[in-house]
C-alpha cells in the first residue's frame, strides 16, 4: 500500500521552454551610433549648402565684332575736289597762284608749306582733269581714312599733248563735326588688280535623264526665244513668283550655249547661257541664268539667280 500510495502521488516534471537567443544588432551599439551621426550631418550639410552655396556656371566668352557703317560719301566728294585742283593748272603765273590757293583748302600747314613748288612758275606744262577713281576708302585709328585713287589728266606743252593715268594714295582726318583735311600727301600707290579667282564650273552629273533633258532645253528654247519682249501677264504662263523680270528689248534669240543640268531636291536645276544678238547694235549678247525649274501640267521656272 505504502508503495502505491507513493506511486499515486506522484506529480509529472513541467518541461522547460527552450529560450532562442536573439542577438541584437543594436542601436546601442557604437559604430551604429556613429553611421547614424555620419548621415545627419551629411544631410545637415547638404541642406547648408543648399542655402549658402555660390551658383557657378560655364561662362562661355564670345567676342562680339560691331560693324560700323561708314558714310564715305563726304570722303569721296572732298577727295574728288582736291585732285581737280591739285592736278590742273596752265603754264600761267596767274593760273599757278591760284591752284597754290585752292589746295591749301585741302591741306594741314604742313602739306601747304611742302606744296609750293610742286607747280612752278616756269613750268613748261599745262594740266587737265579728265577723270577720277576712287577705289577705296578704308578707316584707320583716330578718324583718320586711307583712300587709293586714279587719276586721267591731258598734259599740254607747246601743241603736243597726251593721256596719262596715275595712282596715288592720300590719307584724311574727319574730325567730330564732319570736316575734312589731308594730313599725308599724294603718294603714289597700285590700284586693285584682276585676281586670279576662277569659280567653278558646274558639270551635268547624270541625275537628269534624256528624255527630261529634251523636254527642258526645248522648253528654254521656246522661252527665251520671246522673252525679251514678254510682257507680265504672258511671262505668268512660264515663270512663277516673278522669278524673272520683263526686259522689254530688241534682242534676237540664237541658242543655249552648253546647258548644265542637275536634279536637286525633286527640281531640274539649270545652268543657261543665252546668245542673243541686240538688234539696235548688232552686237552679240550673252546673258547667263541659274534656274529652277519644276513640271505640274507644264514646265514652270519657278527660281533664278
Amino acid at each position: 500500500m505504502k508503495g502505491l500510495f507513493k506511486k499515486q502521488n506522484r506529480q509529472p516534471k513541467e518541461t522547460k521552454a527552450t529560450t532562442l537567443k536573439v542577438r541584437a544588432i543594436g542601436t546601442r551599439k557604437k559604430s551604429v551610433t556613429i553611421l547614424w551621426l555620419v548621415l545627419i550631418g551629411s544631410l545637415a550639410f547638404g541642406i547648408y549648402k543648399n542655402f549658402t552655396a555660390i551658383d557657378r556656371h560655364t561662362v562661355h566668352e564670345r567676342e562680339i565684332i560691331e560693324t560700323k557703317i561708314v558714310d564715305t560719301n563726304a570722303i569721296e566728294t572732298f577727295t574728288k575736289n582736291f585732285v581737280k585742283d591739285y592736278y590742273t593748272w596752265q603754264n600761267e603765273k596767274d593760273s599757278i597762284e591760284q591752284r597754290a590757293k585752292k589746295i591749301n583748302d585741302y591741306l594741314t600747314e604742313e602739306l601747304q608749306a611742302l606744296n609750293v613748288d610742286t607747280v612752278r612758275n616756269d613750268i613748261p606744262t599745262s594740266s587737265s582733269v579728265t577723270g577720277i577713281d576712287i577705289w577705296s576708302v578704308t578707316p584707320e585709328k583716330d578718324d583718320h581714312y586711307v583712300v587709293v585713287y586714279s587719276v586721267d589728266q591731258k598734259i599740254t606743252e607747246d601743241k603736243n599733248s597726251q593721256m596719262i593715268r596715275s595712282n596715288y594714295r592720300i590719307l584724311l582726318h574727319q574730325d567730330s563735326t564732319g570736316n575734312l583735311v589731308i594730313t599725308q600727301n599724294p603718294t603714289l600707290w597700285s590700284p586693285p588688280k584682276k585676281s586670279d579667282y576662277e569659280p567653278p564650273q558646274p558639270e551635268s552629273n547624270g541625275t537628269v535623264d534624256s528624255d527630261t533633258t529634251q523636254e527642258v532645253t526645248e522648253f528654254l528654247e521656246t522661252f527665251f526665244a520671246f522673252y525679251p519682249t514678254a510682257t507680265d501677264k504672258e511671262l505668268a504662263y512660264y515663270v512663277k513668283n516673278n522669278a524673272l523680270p520683263p526686259i522689254d528689248k530688241d534682242y534676237l534669240f540664237s541658242e543655249l550655249v552648253n546647258p548644265v543640268f542637275q536634279t536637286v531636291d525633286d527640281q531640274i536645276k539649270v545652268w543657261a547661257t543665252v546668245k542673243y544678238i541686240d538688234e539696235t547694235t548688232n552686237a552679240t549678247q550673252f546673258s547667263q541664268y541659274i534656274l529652277k525649274l519644276e513640271k505640274d501640267t507644264n514646265w514652270m521656272i519657278v527660281a533664278s539667280k
